[in-house]
């Protein structure tokens, strides 16, 4: 039997017993078990009169979820880049650098993240929106371990943009070398990665 199952039919056996939460907690905690472990076992178990205590529903995953979220995350990533990407190309036609000349290369990169948004766009708005319908089906019931994963990583990423964004600017910055093109462009990418935080925002307090 696996520690997290032996802990999780101990809570139940002491349940039973009648053995409240916080008296189940301390001697846990005595025992040497972690507070988020105690607290997964104890809330894993509702108490009714009369009753054995019955299960609550567990974190799950499917297949199916696995694609929907690796989408969605896809999606997230190519808006996310080509927006960056026609945002620096704009910002290098308002602010042009006089020892650089516009090029074919700009406006070919431009189309390619203009088709790249057309495309996506509507991908990430449809799984977007059935991705809300299943949270809002799943509310006060069973957590999707697939979201909370993907919601997970999708976080760490956009925090190591935005902390490379940040590093990069204080390079510039010592160096000598922080233009106000410079700026705007860390700019940016400083605000799509916290557009990005901020789409994952709730998975922070679940």
């Amino acid at each position: 039997m696996k520690p997290a199952d032996q802990l999780s039919e101990f809570v139940r056996h002491a349940m039973a017993q009648g053995g409240s939460r916080d008296q189940i907690a301390r001697a846990l905690a005595h025992a040497g078990w972690s507070e988020p472990e105690i607290d997964e076992a104890i809330h894993g178990w509702e108490v009714s009169p009369g009753l054995p205590p019955v299960p609550r529903p567990r974190p799950y995953a499917s297949a199916q979820e696995a694609l929907l979220y690796g989408l969605l995350f896809l999606s997230l990533g190519m808006i996310g880049w080509h927006v960056c990407d026609l945002g620096m190309a704009l910002v290098d036609r308002l602010i042009p650098d006089p020892a650089e000349g516009y090029s074919y290369r700009y406006g070919s990169s431009a189309r390619w993240s203009i088709a790249s948004l057309i495309a996506f766009a509507p991908l990430f708005l449809l799984l977007n929106r059935k991705v809300a319908g299943m949270s809002r089906d799943d509310a006060g019931r069973r957590r999707s371990l697939v979201r909370k994963w993907f919601a997970s990583l999708t976080l760490l990423v956009a925090s190591l943009v935005f902390l490379g964004d940040g590093i990069y600017v204080i390079y510039a910055l010592l160096n000598g070398e922080l233009t106000a093109r410079f700026a705007v462009k860390a700019a940016l990418v400083a605000g799509v990665a916290g557009l990005v935080f901020a789409y994952y925002r709730g998975e922070l307090n679940d």
